[in-house]
């Protein structure tokens, strides 16, 4: 019993939460999850009241906004919102156990039931006698099939709630290793991604290469133009490495201006080409913001430096050695690629 409502809880405040992020245009980070868990879960008055009150007086649900709640209301305890699914599909899986060994105490009565019956065939038995055990084994028959009637629909209900809070995990996943901006993965998604190519590569020697990224003279489109067309300009360039790379490639936004693409069984001199191929096609096209004003910004570049993973090698000397060659295209004019 305490299971179920357990779970009748922590689902109910799943199912009302995510929505009412949507419609506020609330990132689903772990962090903003936490304040609306607990909000939903009143279990922090005092967030409640301050989120009402925001509510009730329009107030739009700011990145500063959101923060501020965190920091303010929620801070070291918050819970990690993919713990919080686990949790919820834990308890979903233990009731699934459970109904389960209550099948198969109702099957082993069942079995010990039918060999009583058969020893009392074994005697001599009277009409009456007879008929009650007929009687009784018909009953027991009927007893399994509902047991087994209640559990099919037990676990229909069961699967579809696990494949609810998995689609929900999934969603939510898919948000904790993306970035908002580029909609490119985020260093944390790049972060697993390579630890799994070094692990790969350690098994099988299988070889990948890393490109490291940086739009030239970023901070220059910043300070003349603003950082709403910095942004058009990070998002340009992100759009134009996901047209350039296929397959098993990942690009993501390391930090800033910088991005990463990890190419697996690519060797050098296949992703010295990729690195070619992003470069011109950054650099071929002249962007312009604007519909009817247009601001040019003439044609955007970018540099490039590549490292193809080594013996000896982890995720930080790779990295290190694909910055060193970005620092030399940097150094040798920027607009192009620097290679071990």
């Amino acid at each position: 019993m305490h299971n179920n409502q357990n779970l009748e809880h922590t689902t109910h405040i799943l199912h009302l939460a995510l929505p009412k992020m949507s419609e506020l245009a609330i990132p689903v980070t772990p962090e903003n999850y936490a304040i609306w868990y607990d909000y939903f879960a009143e279990t922090n008055l005092n967030l409640k009241r301050a989120i009402d009150g925001l509510i009730a007086n329009d107030v739009k649900f700011t990145p500063e906004v959101n923060l501020g709640l965190y920091n303010r209301f929620i801070e070291e305890r918050s819970p990690e919102i993919i713990e919080n699914v686990q949790i919820e599909t834990q308890i979903l899986i233990n009731s699934l156990v459970s109904k389960i060994e209550l099948l198969g105490e109702g099957t082993q009565n069942f079995s010990a039931n039918l060999s009583d019956f058969g020893a009392k065939l074994a005697t001599q038995l009277n009409a009456d006698e007879l008929n009650l055990i007929v009687l009784s084994i018909a009953a027991e028959v009927e007893q399994v099939i509902a047991n087994n009637r209640h559990m099919s629909n037990s676990l229909v209900s069961l699967s579809d709630e696990i494949a609810n809070l998995k689609s929900e995990m999934d969603n939510l996943s898919k948000v904790a290793m993306t970035d908002e901006l580029t909609s490119l993965n985020n260093r944390r998604a790049y972060e697993l991604f390579a630890a799994e190519q070094m692990t790969k590569f350690a098994d099988t020697q299988t070889v990948c290469s890393l490109l490291m990224i940086d739009i030239d003279h970023f901070k220059l489109f910043n300070d003349t133009f603003g950082h709403l067309i910095g942004d058009k300009v990070l998002a340009y360039v992100a759009l134009a490495m996901k047209q350039t790379v296929k397959g098993d490639d990942l690009v993501a936004r390391y930090g800033g201006e910088e991005f990463v693409v990890m190419l697996p069984n690519a060797k050098l001199h296949d992703a010295v080409n990729v690195a070619e191929k992003i470069r011109e096609r950054i650099s071929l096209k002249k962007l312009s913001i604007g519909k009817e004003k247009k601001q040019n910004l003439g044609h955007i570049t970018v540099s490039i430096g590549v490292a193809t993973l080594q013996t000896g090698d982890d995720v930080d000397t790779l990295l290190a050695r694909a910055d060193e060659r970005l620092y030399k295209a940097k150094a040798s004019g920027r607009n192009c690629v620097k290679f071990d």
